[in-house]
């Protein structure tokens, strides 16, 4: 059996009555990038919640496990400790603490060298951003640029990045995949959660989410192409899941030319 770091199985989770997440299965390996796909509403931040211990998110069912310990009732707290840490898809704000304290609050060397090298990581110079404070004067793309520097700086032992290509424009893509092959080449396993199939890319193994499933696995080229053909679809014609459970006369068309192809 493959090495896991992290290893889900069978979870399930309901809120109000409803099922977010049934019997999710999913492994990632110590130093892989694992990228998580699916359309907006497909269930994969609340897995990243549920992974994290947050508030409101224990699940029904299932068990998680990292490094080898059952971590399915520990808190957040604990977690952390361990070595699992979640870069927030809307990072948090500081107001007024210094990015330079900010990068400081969790990496494992506050040296100034050290979070320079952070920054530099996501392509922020250090001498313009490690005394600028953390507030509403950030556009979207540096604080998601800092959040990714701050786990850089961290060195986790797995970085779940929920959606950590959203609020950026196209042109800094590259500088997200660039910055999270760093983190896996430093020994910092990654669950990149996305629903950009261009981001899966940078991945070494990738799984599908489709209403609170994993309903695919495997190479990223192959859950890319499944991603294009399959979900892709639904979305342009019945928008994000959840979906209504009748479906358009167009929705059967479009699948009938899929099944054709």
């Amino acid at each position: 059996m493959d090495e896991t770091l992290l290893r889900v199985e069978n979870l399930s989770l309901k809120r109000d009555g409803h099922a977010i997440l049934s019997r999710v299965n999913l492994a990632v390996r110590p130093g892989e990038v694992h990228g998580l796909l699916g359309l907006n509403g497909s269930g994969k931040s609340s897995l990243a919640y549920v992974l994290m211990g947050c508030a409101g998110y224990a699940p029904d069912e299932g068990r998680i496990w990292f490094a080898d310990q059952d971590i399915t009732a520990l808190p957040i707290s604990e977690r952390a400790r361990l070595g699992l840490t979640l870069a927030w898809q809307e990072p948090a704000r500081f107001e007024g603490l210094p990015v330079g304290a900010y990068l400081a609050l969790g990496a494992k060397d506050s040296d100034r060298h050290h979070l320079a090298a952070a920054l530099e990581a996501v392509a922020l110079p250090p001498s313009a951003y490690l005394k600028r404070p953390v507030n509403h004067a950030l556009s979207g793309g540096e604080r998601k640029r800092i959040e990714l520097a701050a786990v850089f700086a961290m060195r986790p032992k797995l970085a779940i990045l929920d959606e950590p290509d959203s609020g950026v424009d196209t042109l800094t893509l590259g500088d997200i995949a660039a910055v999270i092959r760093r983190m896996a080449d430093q020994g910092t396993a990654v669950l990149m959660i996305t629903h950009r199939d261009e981001m899966v890319t940078v991945a070494d193994s990738a799984s599908l989410m489709c209403q609170g499933s994993v309903v695919f696995q495997g190479d990223p080229a192959e859950v890319r192409q499944y991603y294009g053909r399959r979900c892709r679809p639904h979305a342009e014609l019945l928008g994000a899941q959840p979906w209504e459970a009748a479906r358009s006369p167009s929705f059967e068309v479009q699948m009938q030319r899929e099944s054709e192809r």
